[in-house]
Order: structure tokens, then C-alpha cells, then sequence
């Protein structure tokens, strides 16, 4: 279940697949026909001319989809889902059976330009591979990370996008100590495995043991020939490399907002040895800013946001992080209240669950967030800024927020609540039954 032409194969079998004949160039071209797949809630596969192996986009564009990889049926399971296996404890073999390398790889014939990068819009600072799963060792405890990152074509091998998350505190460590960092960078692993790794567990606890939590199974693993990083077996490119003490520009790049990333001084990582999956390997790319991004990056935090509300009201019906905020920035929350405070708790508790988050409008249960119109109904029927409207002045966000200085942002909770003594006066009409 660990390889992409399996997943291939199932799309194929719902009708779910789109094959482009015709190789791409890797500027634009690519840009094109992933959002047509995205509109269409395909997924898609093409080759990019001069460049192997064969590409594979929109793998999870769509929360059903997305469902179907978890095996779940609705909001509340996957969301219990991912908290379970956000709060593992295990050791190492519980979750992992090893496997030899060359059972499942051979090496690559070329060299990292070979791989298909690609320019996606306009103003990218270069050419892209932005489905990147990064394996590194923790240097103060037995342990891995892996992490998710866009890496830039440059000279001399890939400039990385380092967010100060576990794998930049690995990179801080070794550097203060003039070493560099070891790291296995997979293209092509499993839906499950991608989203394990955007995860964000406790520092030490390798997301790859979330994957089995999220299957139900061990997770196949193999170890990297130069530097015994575990990648999983089934992944269909893996390289090993190092994040070198050398600085170079990354960037400008389309990010969650659909807005360009600034340019910055990022490590530089030099590419040492490339290996590719014996059999149909296939190379993710994400559209930058698309649907499936949203998915893989705001998904986890959605559950997040849920586990943290539901600790503070009686009920909570529906989280939805919103398109037009990137699935990052905003959310509407509907809740069941027993308290005419529950709104405000559970606007405080939503900011807590998901730091980066800067807008939350909080309902009640018979307003779908999941439908603009009625939460603009919400608003407009049930909120007043003298008792619904909270703002936070100063807070830590999200450094994506162009408006915010840094990363430091003003928060605004809308708590478009009705009264609860004055229920019957905000009641929707409704047409009886039979």
C-alpha cells in the first residue's frame, strides 16, 4: 500500500485519472495542467521533456479524497485520526519494519538536474521540486525527523526553505558546532506518509511512526546506503545529500496564499547520491497555493483547532480553515452552547489550537461553515460588535500574513451567536415534513 502506482491504479479505477500525452516543458506548462486537474478533481499524471521519472499531480485535491486515504467517513473520525497519532509513545520498532535498500533501488542515471523541477509561475525565483520529504537525524537524542520543504535548482545543488520548526533546530545544532546535516530527501512517497510528515508532533518523535498510526500498519522502512537515514520502502526517488553551512537566495515562491514567498539567504544542500524505485516510480509535484496544498497543510491543523475547542463547549459541529484564507489564516467554527460564554471560549481555544491563525467567526449548530452565505447570514442576523467582537492586539501569527510585521499580527474572533434567551427569535424558517 506504500507506493504511488498503486494509488495510480486506484484513481484509474474510479475514473479519477488523467494522462497527458504530450511532454511538458518545465516552465508554466506543468502550472497549466495541474490546475485544470485540480478543477476537474483529477488526478493527473505527465512527463516533463528531458526529465524522469514521470510526474504525478492532485493525489489528494479534494477532502473526500483524502477520506478515502485515512478510511474514514466524516470530519470527527479523521480528526481523531490524526490526534492519535499526533500523541504516540512507542519505541522505534513498533511502528517500522526494515527492509534491505537494494531490494527496492537502483541508482539514478544523471545527476539532480535530471529530476523534474519545475518554474511554476512568473516571478519564481527558479525552477522547483516542492514535494520534498526530508529525513534528518536529531543530534541530541536517538531519534529522526521528517518534514516537508520547497527545494530551489541553484548552481552548486537545491537551496532549501528552512521555517524554524525541528529540522532548522537540527540545522542550528550541528551548525554552532560547524558540521553540516546529513539528510534523505524522498519525492514520491505515500499520501499518508506526505501527511504524517506535514505534521508538527513533539520534537523527537519521527512522523514517520504517524504514518502507521494513520494506515494501521507497520510502515515498511529502509536505511539510506551513505547515511543510514530510514526512508520509506515504496518512495520513488530518494536522494542523500548534505545541508551544507553555505548560504544562497531562495525564493520568490508562490505560497498557501497564493501570494509570492519573499527572497531570503537559505542553506544550500550539495547532492551526493541519487536512487530511484526499481519499478514505476513516479515523481509528486503539488500546484503551489492549490488545493491539495491547502489540504496537506491545513488539514492537520484543522484537527488541531477541533481537539482544542471541544475541550471548552458542549458540542463542536463543524471546523472549516476557508479557501479564501489559505486554509491557514481563517476559520468558521459552528458550535452546540449551553452558556452565552461558550462563543468567546471557543474563539480563545481556536487560537490556541492553531497559533497562526489570525480571523475566526464562531456560529451556532445550524449554520453551515461550509456555505459563505450563511455564515455571511450568521453575521449579518446575530452578531453585534459590542458583545461579539474580540480582538488581540499584538499576537504572534503567521509570517505567510504579508499585513502582519514578521509574523506579528492583530487577531479578531466574530462571535455571530444568537442570545441564548432569545432563541426563538433567530430561528430559521423551516417547511414541515410530509
Amino acid at each position: 500500500m506504500w507506493y504511488l502506482r498503486d494509488v495510480i491504479n486506484e484513481a484509474r479505477h474510479r475514473g479519477e485519472l488523467i494522462i497527458i500525452d504530450k511532454p511538458l516543458r518545465d516552465v508554466y506548462e506543468p502550472t497549466k495542467v495541474l490546475m485544470r486537474a485540480e478543477e476537474l478533481n483529477k488526478v493527473v499524471l505527465f512527463q516533463v521533456a528531458g526529465k524522469h521519472p514521470t510526474c504525478v499531480g492532485n493525489l489528494v485535491g479534494s477532502r473526500q479524497r483524502l477520506y478515502q486515504f485515512l478510511r474514514v467517513d466524516n470530519d470527527v473520525d479523521a480528526y481523531k485520526k490524526l490526534i492519535e497519532a499526533m500523541n504516540i509513545e512507542r519505541e522505534f520498532s513498533d511502528w517500522f519494519t526494515e527492509y534491505s535498500f537494494s531490494e527496492f533501488y537502483v541508482s539514478f542515471e544523471g545527476d539532480y538536474r535530471k529530476l523534474p523541477s519545475i518554474k511554476f509561475f512568473e516571478k519564481d525565483g527558479g525552477h522547483y521540486i516542492d514535494a520534498s520529504v526530508l529525513v534528518a537525524k536529531t543530534p541530541e537524542m536517538d531519534s529522526y525527523n521528517a518534514s516537508v520543504h520547497r527545494l530551489m535548482l541553484v548552481e552548486k545543488g537545491f537551496a532549501i526553505r528552512l521555517v524554524p520548526r525541528h529540522l532548522f533546530r537540527i540545522y542550528e545544532q550541528n551548525r554552532v558546532k560547524g558540521l553540516e546535516t546529513p539528510v534523505a530527501i524522498a519525492v514520491g512517497v505515500h499520501p499518508l506518509v506526505f501527511l504524517a510528515s506535514s505534521i508538527s508532533p513533539p520534537y523527537g518523535v519521527f512522523e514517520f511512526s504517524l504514518a502507521s498510526v494513520l494506515s494501521g500498519s507497520k510502515v515498511p522502512i529502509v536505511r539510506t546506503p551513505r547515511y543510514g537515514l530510514p526512508v520509506v520502502a515504496g518512495t520513488s526517488v530518494i536522494m542523500e545529500g548534505k545541508i551544507t553551512l553555505d548560504l544562497v537566495d531562495e525564493g520568490p515562491f508562490a505560497d498557501l496564499l497564493n501570494l509570492y514567498d519573499i527572497v531570503r539567504k537559505q542553506p544550500l544542500i550539495k547532492i551526493e547520491s541519487i536512487y530511484l524505485l526499481k519499478e514505476d516510480p513516479l515523481f509528486h509535484v503539488i500546484l503551489p497555493g492549490g488545493k491539495e496544498h491547502k489540504i496537506f497543510m491545513g488539514f492537520p491543523r484543522e484537527a488541531l483547532i477541533w481537539d482544542s475547542v471541544r475541550r471548552v463547549v458542549p458540542r463542536v459541529i463543524k471546523v472549516r480553515l476557508t479557501e479564501g484564507g489559505g486554509r491557514w489564516l481563517h476559520a468558521v467554527i459552528s458550535i452546540e452552547r449551553n452558556h452565552e460564554g461558550d462563543g468567546k471560549n471557543a474563539a480563545l481555544a481556536a487560537f490556541a489550537g492553531h497559533p497562526s491563525l489570525k480571523h475566526v467567526v464562531i456560529v451556532d449548530s445550524d449554520v453551515d461553515p461550509d456555505n459563505p452565505e450563511d455564515v455571511e447570514w450568521a453575521i449579518a442576523t446575530r452578531f453585534q460588535a459590542s458583545r461579539g467582537l474580540i480582538v488581540i492586539r499584538g499576537s504572534r501569527g503567521s509570517t505567510l500574513d504579508p499585513s502582519s510585521d514578521d509574523g506579528l499580527t492583530d487577531k479578531v474572533a466574530v462571535i455571530a451567536t444568537y442570545p441564548l434567551s432569545r432563541k426563538n427569535f433567530f430561528e430559521k424558517p423551516k417547511v414541515p415534513e410530509g
